[in-house]
This record gives C-alpha cells, structure tokens and sequence, in this order.
C-alpha cells in the first residue's frame, strides 16, 4: 500500500462534473484529490475483500440476535414503536440492495479493521463506482480497480424487481446545498433504470400521507415502492415516521427498516461481545468503565465524524464538534492510523449482496469528517 504523488488531469474539473459529481471543490481546495492515488498489491486488495466479506458475516449473525432481543434493540437506537416493524422486515426478508460501505483502518500489513458501517444512507457511491474508473482509465488504462459496483448494483436492482408493484419505485432526498445526496440519489435512480424500471423523483418534503394514512408523492399517487436517502433514524422519531407504521407494509421500502440494527454504532459493542477477538473487529464497548487504553467515543447515533473524541493516556487527541445526543457513546479501540505524508486514509470498502464491490478511500485528520478529501487507488502499476 503506497501513496504516488501525481499531477491532476489538466481538465480535472470538466471531466468529474460530466460524469455527474456535481460537487468536487470549494474555496478550502478540492473534495475529488487527484493530486495522488494509493497503489494497492493484489494481495491487499484480496486481504480488504476477504475482510468487508467476513464483517457482512458477522453482521448477518448480529441481525439474528438483535431482532430477538428488546434490550438490544433499545441499545441500537431504534425507538420501541419500531422494534416490530424492525423484527417483521428482518424476519420476511424484506426486499434490499444490500450494499453498504464498510470503513475500515488498514496500513497495508496486518488485517483491516473495522471502525464502522454505513448501510442505510452511505454516499460516496459515485465517486467510487464511476469517477475513479474513469480517471483510472485515462491515467493508469492498464492498471486494475476494486470495482464493480455498478454492475452489481444493476443485477441488485434487476433481482429485485419483481418484489416492486408495477416494477416502479420513487426516489427521495433532502434538498441539500452541496448536491451530494441529490448526486447519489440520482445515479441509483440511473442504474434502476438501467436495469429496466421506471422511475420517479422528489424530494423528501414533497411525500405527504393521504385520507387512509398511506404515503402518498405531491401527485397523489401511492408510493408503492421508495428509494430514500434519508436515516430511518431521523424518520423514526419525526410525527411522519409514526404515522405510516400502521401501513407500514404497503410500501416497499429501500433499504429496508431492519438495516437499523446495522446503521449505529452500538452494534460494534454487540459485535465484539459475540466476536471477541476477531481479527477484523477493534475492541468496543458501551460501559465506559470498560475499555482499556486509548480509545474513539462516538454517539450511538450520529453522522459525518461528529460529536466523537480521540483519547489516549487521558489526553483527547482530536475532537469534532456536532449537533448529536452525547448522552449515549460507544467506546471502540484506537487502531494506530498510519498518515502517508497527507492525512490518514480510511478505507471505504463496498459490499453488494454480502460480496465485495469497490473500495473508495477518503483522506482526512485523526477523525474522518465531511471535509475529508477522495483519493483514488490503483491494483498494480
């Protein structure tokens, strides 16, 4: 695992935006990094995919004891008018993608190790999937890529079809100032089209719930089917999100309200009390009394690196600052991130339908926030 320094493409910008990333610089510098790429070994490439594949493992096994378990459905956030919601969607096997995007800390020796999952909302799925091969193909066309997400999310998109009526599906986003959601949303939508749906958009304000209590889009057509890039946790707990439980199954919903149990940070301390030990998994813990040596505090619940302290020998070596719940924190080992002369990288790896997909890397300080740049990497010279 190697850092090269390159010179950016002298038409960076136009080429990035053609492809739909909309957003890839402001007045700190650029998001998109080109400046550089990581150069992996096919063997780390096949040590991260063996990796992201066990954790999808050993997420699986999680779900199964969590959906049983009021306590440990309380502990991963989800509030008790949710938890038969959560369990019902579990135990049907519900209708998913299936895709997330495993973060994991590696140095390149050794094995990755998990610092969390995103799975309900995860982004950075563009610049993964389409802006990186592009670029390798004009920079590096006989080098090789971790990616192959685009097509297996088409093939996700075609196995599921026939669970969607009509084979139609809304897709929804909040209207956000940065495009990043609107950039996300809209090529899941291309790629649903792409494996022959059809498809419609608004925004997340724009759903309402008619007379009967079922949702409904700003056209008065039912939503049978909704793509949402919005946390069931925010829904959950808003006056919309208890209204539609009692026709809750009326709707499809992408992803499903099981991948609750997996888009927190509890679940890590569930996951290192079932599975101690594992080499892919950091010691993690909700009894603050319980972790030994240098340690990461986050929230149960929170996004883009907020709200979290680094500490080691009683010293906060990095904090971030945010607006969520403090109240409840998970406290997982600090893995020694390894800073290769810009900023430590922490590796986005990808899973669709439990098999590894793509791998997108994001350079930043101690702790990974949305100011953190997108590196691509290379398998091979």
């Amino acid at each position: 695992m190697q850092r090269i320094t390159l010179a950016p493409r002298p038409d960076w910008q136009a080429a990035v935006e053609e492809h739909g990333l909309l957003w890839h610089s402001d007045s700190d510098g650029p998001y998109w990094d080109e400046t550089a790429c990581y150069q992996f070994t096919l063997a780390q490439i096949e040590t991260v995919e063996a990796a992201s594949e066990a954790l999808h493992q050993l997420y699986l096994e999680a779900a199964e004891r969590i959906s049983r378990d009021e306590r440990l459905l309380a502990a991963c956030g989800i509030p008790a008018s949710y938890h038969a919601a959560v369990r019902d969607s579990w135990r049907s096997n519900a209708p998913a993608l299936d895709y997330g995007r495993f973060d994991l800390a590696w140095d390149g020796t050794g094995e990755p190790k998990l610092l969390e999952y995103n799975c309900d909302t995860p982004t950075s799925l563009l610049e993964t999937s389409i802006i990186q091969w592009d670029w390798k193909e004009t920079v590096f066309p006989q080098a090789d890529q971790l990616n192959s997400l685009h097509e297996r999310l088409i093939a996700r998109w075609q196995m599921i079809a026939p669970a969607l009526p009509g084979r139609r599906v809304w897709f929804t986003h909040v209207g956000d100032a940065v495009h990043e959601d609107t950039m996300t949303t809209t090529y899941l939508r291309d790629l649903a089209e792409q494996a022959g749906l059809e498809t419609r958009g608004l925004l997340i304000d724009q759903i309402g719930i008619d007379g009967d209590g079922r949702i409904a889009d700003q056209d008065d057509y039912l939503i049978s089917a909704l793509f949402k890039l919005y946390p069931w946790e925010w829904l959950a707990v808003e006056d919309f999100g208890q209204h539609i439980i009692r026709h809750f199954d009326d709707t499809v919903w992408l992803e499903p309200v099981w991948k609750m149990m997996w888009s927190n940070k509890a679940v890590l301390a569930i996951l290192w009390d079932m599975f101690p030990g594992h080499p892919n998994l950091l010691g993690a813990t909700l009894d603050p009394k319980a972790i030994a040596g240098p340690y990461v505090s986050k929230p149960v619940l929170a996004r883009e690196g907020a709200n979290i302290d680094v500490v080691a020998d009683g010293k906060v070596l990095a904090s971030s600052s945010g607006q969520y719940a403090t109240d409840r924190l998970v406290y997982q080992e600090l893995y020694p991130l390894k800073d290769f002369g810009q900023g430590y990288p922490v590796l986005g790896s990808w899973v669709v339908g439990g098999e590894a997909a793509g791998l997108g890397i994001r350079e930043d300080g101690l702790i990974t926030g949305n100011r953190a740049r997108f590196v691509p990497h290379i398998i091979g010279a």
